[in-house]
């Protein structure tokens, strides 16, 4: 048996199995209906983006303040190094700019 017929015979097979009818939406024929349900489905659509944008919204302003209360000054804390520096040329090296 080739790979091809097995796979159209599975194929046939599952088309004919009682479970396709379970997991295939149908669309109703009267037309009022289609429309109504077809803008149920806009507006779950949309309430979802709406509530997505909420929590995202919530977490990043949430964030935001924390960082800024915990925000503390430099010299408060007591790993700041205050010195003064020079940038040492190293010869042979291609100077960046």
């Amino acid at each position: 048996m080739s790979m091809a017929h097995l796979f159209r015979t599975l194929h046939a097979r599952f088309d004919a199995s009682p479970l396709r009818g379970v997991f295939t939406p149908r669309k109703p024929r009267n037309p009022v209906l289609r429309v109504l349900l077809g803008l149920v489905g806009v507006a779950i659509l949309s309430l979802l983006l709406v509530v997505g944008l909420v929590v995202g919204a919530a977490m990043v302003s949430f964030g935001l303040l924390r960082a800024a209360f915990r925000r503390r000054p430099a010299s408060a804390r007591g790993d700041v190094l205050d010195a003064e520096y020079r940038v040492v040329d190293k010869p042979g090296q291609p100077i960046l700019r």
